[in-house]
């Protein structure tokens, strides 16, 4: 017999949607935001305040960007990895720095 779920997965976009088009109030208490979302003013003073900021934070140490050539299949098999790939390679290269210092003492 299928396992069939009693609960549907993700947004019920329909009664959000219902909901919307009724101007039904969104339940608020103050642990919920910064502001009330049903009060049009808080909204607007909130959000004119907002900025946007775009990409990662910074580092405190900037990675100087790397131009190299590597053997097709080594960066094929790193990439295959999926995301994070660039930094795999960053860890291999740091372990293997590690055992160039530990051979020159």
């Amino acid at each position: 017999m299928p396992n069939t779920p009693t609960q549907t997965k993700g947004t019920d976009w329909g009664r959000v949607k219902r909901e919307a088009a009724q101007g039904a109030a969104i339940p608020h208490t103050a642990a919920d935001g910064p502001y009330d979302p049903n009060d049009a003013a808080a909204v607007a003073a909130y959000w004119g305040k907002a900025t946007v900021k775009r990409g990662r934070p910074p580092l405190a140490v900037k990675r100087p960007t790397l131009n190299m050539r590597i053997d097709a299949d080594v960066l094929d098999a790193f990439k295959a990895t999926g995301p994070g790939w660039q930094t795999r390679i960053n860890a291999v290269l740091r372990r293997a720095m590690g055992r160039v210092k530990a051979q020159v003492r």
